[in-house]
């Protein structure tokens, strides 16, 4: 092929082969950092508080000390914005003015897991159960037959808050729900995989010791004197709790030249901790960048931490309000001029399980960060459609980078698809596109990514923000 006609066409390589010694080290150490946060942080609140103390390590201050003062915020100054420790946003103050609109990352924070029912605890046969209802799109199936941990909080009536986490200690026990033995399983066997187990079947089980001296409900009497012992709680404190059944243990290193990454929440902790790095790495830019993580996406983006709150539109005004330039119109103006990468990971072309992806328009592990022009289903619907002259000024930004990107589609036209928070975003005008990491086992209780794509993806937000 002559030189001529290979600048003609488009190849996305595997960016492994273009790697240098010192952009391996800087690889395998983003990744290690990457690994240990999403080992150490499960929930959405684990995450928030987490990224907080880094934040104002690195010199940021919360928005709600300077709101009503005489401090005005300056060039270079940063600041963020915590509500219910579920939804966090951080502003670096620009050389431009803010109508002119910000460089945006908007990410989010939860994922599929079981949460508790309001009335979690029961015994049936000498077993202390808790009841779940799953949150987000999962597969039933996968849930069941491994280890799983503890983690959120616990409300007293007092107010009094009460950490929890049980399971991630080599030293704890961990809990675990039930499937049946092969040989009574004909039946089961029979259903369709989303039938085979039931939302009601998602039963957690605690413990099966009685308790010596009680009368009726042994086991539950004893699980409840453990769990008074240990976080001094009772039964009616369930009530006000908000406590996740997620899998236990760490993420670990995944394949035998360990190039990627098996854990929990990946979807889509993944982008949040690079949004979260590339925030903190810019700090002095010429537009004003923002990183948004949120809450609620894997349902809708619903309720007041989720991206459809007022929570984002009400900050970005307060902090016009604090650099002395508020008014109704020049918010709009901010909102509509600004620039948004919608981080959110897609699907992996997986050997596998090669049907439902078109392999000309499908995400390839090892072939860096992925643009999404949209996403929907069944002729884009419910998708934000990025427009073409955005897409090229990205181009751009990722040549002038050295940014290794790729694109893709949510898998073939009739489908089915995702969402992500971009059409929400896009209803200000501002412009906005999909761009994250290929993912396998998307949204399994262990989901896989490659450390190749994660260190693109930081790189391509630090470039974003520094120069859309």
């Amino acid at each position: 092929m002559s030189e001529e006609v290979k600048e003609l066409k488009k190849e996305y390589k595997n960016v492994w082969e273009s790697y240098k010694r010192s952009d391996l080290e800087a690889l395998f150490t983003y990744g290690e950092r990457y690994r240990q946060f999403i080992s150490e942080n499960k929930t959405e609140r684990e995450c928030v508080r987490s990224m907080i103390k880094k934040a104002e390590a690195a010199g940021y201050r919360n928005i709600e000390t300077l709101i009503g003062g005489d401090v005005m915020l300056r060039t270079g100054d940063k600041v963020y914005a915590n509500y219910n420790d579920k939804t966090l946003i951080l502003f670096c103050i620009g050389h431009r003015p803010l109508s002119e609109g910000l460089n945006l990352l908007g990410a989010h924070l939860d994922s599929p897991r079981l949460d508790l029912k309001p009335n979690p605890l029961y015994e049936d046969t000498d077993f202390a159960m808790f009841k779940t209802h799953y949150y987000g799109g999962v597969k039933k199936y996968q849930w069941v037959t491994m280890p799983l941990a503890i983690h959120g909080i616990v409300v007293k009536q007092n107010g009094e808050v009460v950490n929890v986490t049980v399971g991630e200690e080599e030293t704890d026990p961990v809990v675990g729900i039930s499937d049946l033995l092969i040989h009574l399983a004909n039946e089961q066997m029979g259903k369709k995989l989303s039938e085979a187990i039931k939302g009601e079947d998602l039963n957690v089980c605690l413990g099966t010791m009685p308790l010596e001296g009680e009368e009726k409900n042994k086991v539950k009497a004893n699980i409840l004197k453990l769990l008074h012992e240990k976080y001094g709680i009772v039964e009616e404190d369930l009530v006000s709790a908000e406590l996740q059944i997620v899998p236990a243990g760490p993420a670990r290193d995944y394949g035998l030249d360990r190039s990627m990454i098996i854990g929990y929440g990946q979807d889509d902790r993944v982008c949040s901790y690079a949004s979260f790095e590339a925030q903190l790495e810019v700090t002095n830019p010429v537009k004003t960048t923002a990183t948004v993580l949120v809450d609620k996406e894997e349902i809708g983006s619903v309720g007041a931490s989720g991206m459809q709150s007022k929570f984002f539109e009400n900050m970005v005004a307060e902090v016009l309000e604090l650099v002395g330039d508020y008014s109704s119109l020049k918010l709009r103006r901010t909102l509509a001029n600004s620039k948004m990468l919608s981080s959110d990971v897609t699907a992996g072309y997986d050997p596998n399980h090669p049907s439902v992806l078109e392999k000309n328009n499908a995400a390839y592990f090892g072939k860096g960060v992925v643009f999404n022009k949209y996403t929907g289903s069944r002729g884009k619907s419910g998708s934000n459609d990025a427009n073409a002259e955005y897409v090229a000024e990205l181009r751009n930004i990722m040549a002038q980078n050295n940014v290794t990107w790729q694109t893709s589609e949510l898998g073939r036209i009739d489908l089915g698809g995702g969402g992500t928070i971009a059409y929400i975003l896009a209803n200000y005008g501002m412009e906005v596109i999909d761009c994250g990491v290929p993912v396998h086992s998307m949204h399994a209780p262990w989901e896989i990514t490659s450390k190749a794509d994660l260190y693109e993806m930081r790189k391509a937000y630090i470039a974003f923000l520094k120069n859309a």
